[in-house]
């Protein structure tokens, strides 16, 4: 209801950590789908399943008139120390990309790292792999949140250099707080500069949300500056603050067309 007015070209639903959510994912997507006019992009991973149950779920959207997917690997299962993929399953997401673009009738989008995967080797790999996800059939890529605009526009000169033609979307974390922010970036191999640890110590709790809207603000004021003309905000169905960032980059609810 907070976001919709803003008229976003699709919104995602993801699923919890190691699959966990599965239905109520499916649930709030066909939701969103059938009630609120939205086009949404539902996730889709490689966890603790089987690929005739992973497949299911795509044609269960497809019933739903769900046109978009974002078809991931997924993180480990609570408790496991890295990902292992079911015996019966999909192994990558390249894999499970491959089998959605076999099936048809979707609009497929992955994940993409400008800074290393947790499991890369470095940048390089991280470009490769993408390469093999859009070569399987995906056909743009929202990237894993960073703090800096120089790092996302290394990543996607090394992308175009690559012969990766698919359109590669930046990801932009809205700060809602700074503790969980870091553990965020542990977790996904977002590297924290130290001017960010000093600003959000400097505002201290009371002035950490004015600290996250302007550094938002002026990530994506670069990002557009540098050519880019989507971006991706991960709300974690907290939308105040995605909306105030919104506003102050010119971007309003939409007038509901004449009768």
């Amino acid at each position: 209801r907070a976001l919709a007015p803003l008229g976003p070209d699709f919104v995602s639903v993801t699923y919890g950590a190691g699959g966990t959510t599965r239905q109520l994912t499916h649930e709030a997507v066909t939701a969103l789908a059938s009630h609120y006019g939205l086009n949404v992009a539902a996730h889709l991973t490689c966890v603790d399943a089987t690929r005739d149950e992973t497949m299911a779920i795509v044609d269960a959207y497809a019933a739903a008139g769900v046109t978009e997917i974002v078809a991931l690997r997924g993180d480990a299962p609570q408790g496991a120390a890295a990902f292992a993929p079911h015996p019966q399953g999909f192994a990558s997401s390249v894999e499970l990309i491959g089998a959605i673009a076999d099936r048809g009738g979707f609009t497929i989008r992955c994940g993409a790292y400008p800074e290393p995967h947790p499991d890369s080797p470095g940048n390089a790999a991280d470009v490769a792999w993408l390469k093999r996800k859009v070569d399987a059939g995906a056909t743009s890529a929202i990237t894993q949140f960073f703090f800096d605009a120089d790092t996302f526009f290394r990543f996607r000169d090394a992308c175009a250099a690559a012969g990766i033609a698919a359109p590669v979307r930046p990801g932009i974390l809205p700060i809602q707080g700074w503790a969980g922010a870091k553990r965020f970036a542990a977790r996904c191999g977002t590297s924290v500069p130290q001017w960010a640890e000093d600003a959000f110590a400097a505002a201290g709790r009371e002035g950490e949300r004015a600290l996250a809207r302007d550094i938002a603000v002026r990530l994506c004021d670069d990002l557009i500056a540098g050519g880019v003309d989507a971006l991706h905000f991960y709300t974690l169905n907290r939308p105040d603050l995605t909306a105030e960032i919104c506003a102050s980059l010119g971007v309003t609810a939409r007038q509901p067309a004449a009768a």
